[in-house]
């Protein structure tokens, strides 16, 4: 003999409920993509199953009986449970992806020492890293977050925007460039030296040689000759290797000047009103928040 506890398929479950909230075995068939008879027959089985009648059926539709509104009312209150319980469980799991848009230099030379720290803060966060030298927009390529370089008044639209880092600029080149002067490097002296070139943007978004030069009262050589790359990272390469002096950024450059790779050729940087800036939704995900979090105590910045 079947216990009297055991559930119904769940299939039957599903096409009464919908039957029921429309009061149609056809308007339930289309809702569900099926067909009248398939609907109808299920809620058959069901009845049959139960031993009662759950619907009056009418010409115009069907109508629940004093049994039919009791299922209904259980199963309306099963499948609230079951619909909530599965969205949190999508919301926790579609948050253990972060996805970050970034330039090459920030990512290669600041992000990446430190992403093994970030890891073990979030061990179950997998995170994508997209790089671009050019602006993100305000989407950010779908990005989750955004750590972009400019002005620091850029409008950001819905988004939310910290300053992380100011713009901070020092000549830069291999020890074995300048190993043959016996003195300091002046600003005249580069003048004379191959200078490495970052791709400007129009309008330009970070300091330029031709910039540095005009805020140390010089006139910039012309860069016919010399080498121009669109990647920040390739630029540092080439520093490294002696084909140049580039300008480099602080905290970027910090770790090949303090191992020796570099040699700063200024005490005193250039500093603008730009820098690196973290934009975020205003709503951010648990993930989102955690990252923030790290990345605003790791650049110093005071909430």
């Amino acid at each position: 003999m079947p216990r009297p506890d055991r559930l119904p398929p769940m299939q039957a479950l599903l096409m009464f409920e919908s039957a029921a909230r429309l009061a149609s075995f056809t308007a339930a068939a289309r809702e569900l993509g099926s067909t009248q008879p398939a609907v109808s027959q299920r809620v058959v089985q069901l009845e049959e199953s139960l031993g009662a009648a759950l619907f009056e059926r009418g010409h115009r539709g069907v109508t629940l009986t004093e049994d039919g509104a009791r299922l209904f009312d259980a199963v309306r209150q099963g499948l609230g449970v079951i619909r909530a319980a599965t969205a949190d469980i999508r919301s926790r799991h579609a948050q253990r992806t972060l996805t970050l848009s970034t330039d090459f230099g920030f990512a290669t030379y600041w992000l990446m020492p430190r992403l093994q720290q970030f890891k073990a803060l979030m061990p179950d966060v997998d995170v994508k890293i997209i790089t671009s030298q050019s602006l993100p927009s305000a989407s950010g390529d779908h990005a989750d977050v955004l750590i972009a370089f400019g002005e620091s008044r850029t409008d950001w639209g819905a988004k939310s925007a910290v300053k992380l880092l100011p713009e901070r600029v020092m000549p830069v080149c291999s020890p074995a460039l300048v190993a043959d002067r016996s003195g300091p490097v002046s600003p005249a002296d580069l003048l004379t030296l191959p200078l490495l070139h970052l791709e400007p943007t129009f309008p330009e978004r970070w300091l330029s040689w031709s910039g540095w030069f005009e805020a140390h009262g010089l006139a910039a050589p012309p860069t016919h000759g010399g080498f121009t790359f669109n990647s920040y990272a390739l630029v540092a390469h080439a520093a490294v290797m002696g084909q140049g002096v580039a300008l480099g950024w602080a905290p970027l450059v910090d770790e090949l000047i303090a191992t020796g790779q570099l040699v700063a050729l200024s005490d005193t940087p250039l500093v603008t009103d730009r820098g690196y800036v973290l934009v975020t939704p205003r709503e951010p995900s648990a993930a989102v928040r955690a990252f923030s979090e790290w990345l605003l105590d790791e650049c110093d910045v005071v909430g």
